[in-house]
């Protein structure tokens, strides 16, 4: 009771004194809900009366559903400023809806402009602006989810920090970042194809690549042929039992020596090629060679020593 009464002889108090912001003796109103008093000509707020600084993200209360808007949206990676900047609207009206007055509309507009130049001021904050435009860009092109898209963020971004993008494009990084979020993630994406859609050089990339593997040191996992085998499938029109007669090969494979050293891609294109001739599905070995990203003479190698092993697999009547 004496704490409300001392909050209104306060309130009262401010009724009469000059808004710091318009510099405007104008009548003041109080929001019920959060305790604060507004100047009724610009909006800013004179009092902040609120006691909690509760989050809005941790309430399951339906009743306290409008206070999420204060946190305001996630902070990501994949944004220059990760989120955190602020941003000065570009209507220039007040907290009621209404038209400010010429004086504070050059005051704000002085301030907007101050705001956009702080955000880029510093090259390594433009650098990061234009290559999150072209991430999405390549992220629509590539399918990439959410995760993928923050991996390659946290990436591009240590590889600026090692200052590894000095001399190199821009469009090189992001693809290198790309490849090892996907290999690191398992999406079946290769250099061949990143490089086809970033419309650069493999080489250029395969270059890249190993600058940054070396300077920052990671540990990249293997490619996973069963994964292979259900992309390349896909691609070449491939039949779902053949697909699961390749996989059973594959695993088969993935259990004895012979797979070490070995290409993923070759041996998957492998196992489906033996598979698609038990089916007697039609398809050449140009086709699946194409595809898997590999030369014909590779899948052929590939063909006669798991051709070797062709009798430890179970009977296709069998799968």
């Amino acid at each position: 009771m004496e704490k409300n009464k001392l909050n209104q002889k306060l309130i009262n108090s401010y009724l009469s004194v000059l808004c710091p912001l318009c510099s405007k003796h104008t009548n003041m109103i109080t929001d019920q809900n959060s305790g604060e008093l507004i100047c009724t000509a610009c909006g800013s707020v004179i009092i902040d009366n609120t006691e909690t600084t509760r989050s809005g993200w941790t309430s399951s209360n339906i009743q306290e559903l409008d206070f999420r808007d204060r946190t305001g949206a996630p902070t990501s990676l994949a944004k220059y400023d990760r989120g955190l900047s602020t941003v000065i609207g570009k209507i220039d009206k007040d907290a009621s809806g209404r038209q400010i007055d010429l004086a504070m509309k050059s005051r704000v507009g002085r301030w907007r402009t101050w705001d956009a130049r702080s955000q880029t001021n510093d090259s390594s904050k433009r650098n990061l602006q234009s290559a999150f435009i072209q991430l999405y860009t390549l992220k629509d092109l590539l399918g990439l989810p959410e995760s993928a898209i923050e991996k390659i963020a946290y990436l591009y971004r240590k590889i600026q920090e090692r200052k590894l993008i000095k001399g190199r494009t821009i469009k090189g990084a992001l693809a290198v970042a790309s490849y090892i979020a996907c290999r690191e993630l398992g999406i079946p994406r290769t250099l061949k194809e990143i490089a086809r859609i970033s419309n650069l050089k493999e080489k250029e990339i395969a270059r890249i690549y190993r600058k940054v593997m070396f300077e920052l040191d990671l540990k990249i996992p293997q490619v996973d042929a069963l994964k292979e085998i259900i992309k390349i499938g896909n691609i070449c029109g491939i039949s779902e039992r053949s697909k699961r007669r390749a996989i059973k090969m594959m695993m088969t494979v993935m259990k004895t020596e012979i797979s070490a050293g070995k290409n993923p891609r070759g041996l998957a294109g492998a196992v489906l090629y033996l598979s698609c001739k038990e089916y007697d599905e039609e398809i050449t070995q140009n086709k699946i060679a194409e595809i898997a990203g590999v030369t014909e003479v590779t899948l052929r190698h590939d063909l006669d020593i798991i051709s070797e092993l062709i009798k430890t697999f179970p009977s296709k009547t069998n799968t």
